[in-house]
């Protein structure tokens, strides 16, 4: 396989391999360690294999003999991912991280897709029980927000209200009781959702998911663009994984702002 193939991985591998580990330490002596067994041949390079699941595949030859070496976490995202059950961490990371098939990963894993799948499923239930929260969803479009709601509720999450409004939801905020929130930037009386998250983050530090017909309104380089970004019509299933996504990797402040 050729070097320069493999090199090109190298920045993804020890990404993953931080997140695999917990730390950057841990991860990058385990890629080197990869990189000196293939360099000794001590591990074969499947050359039918593409050069990503190749490299993925040798990695996990040394990681396997490896497992219990990584030093602690380094973020609350870190120690979430340290409590799964090793072989679901591991095919969480593969597919939700680093974009691999199921296919692939049985490949890289040496295992079957029926048994990818029943990992990867078990770590989005596991995340789905550690990530709990209460949800303010601001949408003016009912039949939308009932939608969100169902979404939102069969991922374990509890609804505090629904605001049609810019000043709906920052009465709905002023409790507090919330950490995350669902928002349309387009709303009933011709106020802003965009306005309404502003007011809220000002007191508030928790992660927001934009839901939108108007995504250009957003994404317009003239201000902070928002790293969650969902399109109506929306699909349940992207819904669900930014909903994942954006409470795992986020982390809150020890205490709000004082409203």
């Amino acid at each position: 396989m050729p070097h320069q193939s493999i090199v090109k991985q190298l920045p993804f591998l020890r990404r993953y391999a931080r997140a695999l580990s917990g730390t950057q330490r841990a991860g990058d002596l385990l890629v080197q360690e990869t990189l000196q067994a293939i360099l000794d041949g001590k591990i074969h390079i499947n050359p039918g294999a593409s050069p990503r699941v190749a490299l993925y595949r040798a990695f996990h030859g040394v990681w396997q003999r490896r497992v219990g070496a990584a030093g602690d976490a380094a973020s609350r995202a870190d120690e979430r991912l340290q409590a799964l059950d090793v072989g679901s961490r591991v095919a969480l990371l593969l597919t939700a991280m680093e974009g691999f098939t199921y296919a692939e990963v049985s490949s890289i894993l040496s295992t079957s897709i029926d048994d990818v799948e029943a990992q990867v499923i078990t770590a989005q239930r596991e995340i789905d029980r550690q990530i709990a929260t209460r949800v303010l969803i601001i949408e003016d479009e009912w039949v939308i927000a009932l939608d969100l709601k169902t979404l939102v509720s069969e991922m374990g999450h509890e609804v505090i209200g629904v605001a049609p409004t810019h000043k709906k939801a920052v009465e709905l905020a002023r409790s507090g009781d919330f950490g995350l929130v669902l928002a349309d930037i387009q709303l009933a009386d011709g106020s802003s959702g965009i306005d309404a998250v502003t007011d809220i983050l000002s007191h508030f530090n928790v992660p927001v998911i934009f839901i939108t017909a108007f995504p250009d309104r957003l994404l317009t380089g003239e201000r902070p663009e928002p790293t969650y970004l969902i399109t109506k019509p929306f699909l349940s299933e992207t819904v669900k994984a930014t909903v994942a996504q954006a409470l795992f990797f986020h982390e809150a402040r020890s205490e709000p702002n004082a409203a």
